[in-house]
């Protein structure tokens, strides 16, 4: 079980976090871990009527990036209408921050639920921008996002996207020499591969899959790495992790079109995730997709 979370501090914060918000007494006489499913120690906790999801961070920053997560699910919801948890509290709690959001009931996926999957992506890249980028700085998971705004996309990827995660995948001391030079070329091809210029839109930033929640209601958007860019960078990301079946891209389509040179480009986008994995996970399983997608576009 997450011991934090259940460790006597944490759980007497978390009950008077949920208490004043109810006005009525809350206990946590139930809980549901969820380690298999999140990178944080995290949970749901209920008293047998209210239920809540709260996740920990010992990061000495974690409050911060909680904030900045709840910023993101704002922005979505007030501006692109989609579905998101209701905030209850984000607390500085001993070891570290807790950020708790109403549960939401989740539903088995069947044809129905990927579909509304595919209806809130394109929901969120139906509000356009002028820039890329975002006027707050932001996290991918833990990990510092550069959002500082620049006109161009090609350009806002190579240099607020890859350069940062390859940087850091190099001071891992994960990349061997030729796979550095490997890369290296790669950026600099992208102004190239990424051809024409597309519409700038709201990003979920990191929209795979497991960050939506299929609930009776629809598609609930959950732990956003919000920015403006390419709707492309967002799409690359849905079945980053596994397949998804065909429904969420018709779906996705009945809204807005998808490029046909999207599937060329597809892999690209993935090798800022998987820059970002080799850095923070380590090599194995990592560096064959990383190269496999570097040599492709080489």
């Amino acid at each position: 079980m997450n011991h934090q979370i259940l460790s006597d501090p944490v759980r007497m914060a978390l009950e008077r976090a949920v208490t004043e918000r109810l006005g009525r007494e809350w206990r946590a006489w139930e809980m549901t871990d969820l380690k298999d499913y999140a990178c944080h120690p995290a949970a749901i906790l209920s008293d047998g009527a209210y239920a809540v999801f709260a996740k920990f961070s010992d990061a000495a920053n974690g409050g911060e990036q909680f904030a900045i997560e709840l910023d993101g699910l704002r922005l979505l919801s007030q501006r692109a209408g989609v579905l998101t948890p209701t905030p209850v509290a984000n607390l500085a709690v001993e070891g570290g921050a807790l950020l708790v959001l109403e549960a939401v009931a989740a539903v088995e996926r069947g044809p129905q639920q990927w579909r509304e999957i595919g209806q809130a992506l394109a929901r969120i890249h139906q509000v356009r921008g002028e820039r890329c980028g975002l006027e707050t700085q932001g996290y991918f998971g833990a990990l510092y996002q550069d959002n500082r705004p620049l006109d161009d996309w090609a350009a806002f990827f190579a240099e607020r996207r890859l350069w940062p995660r390859f940087i850091a995948a190099v001071d891992s001391g994960r990349l061997d020499s030729p796979a550095i030079r490997q890369i290296e070329r790669l950026i600099a091809r992208v102004p190239e591969l990424m051809g024409a210029a597309r519409p700038i839109c709201l990003l979920h930033g990191d929209a795979q899959q497991n960050n939506y929640i299929s609930t009776a209601q629809g598609a609930v958007v959950i732990d956003p790495a919000a920015c403006y860019g390419d709707a492309e960078f967002d799409l690359a990301f849905v079945d980053y992790f596994q397949p998804v079946p065909e429904e969420v891209f018709a779906a996705y389509r009945e809204v807005l079109p998808i490029d046909p040179g999207f599937a060329e480009r597809r892999d690209l986008y993935r090798v800022y995730g998987y820059l970002a994995a080799v850095s923070v996970e380590g090599g194995e399983g990592y560096m064959g997709q990383l190269m496999a997608a570097a040599w492709k576009y080489l």
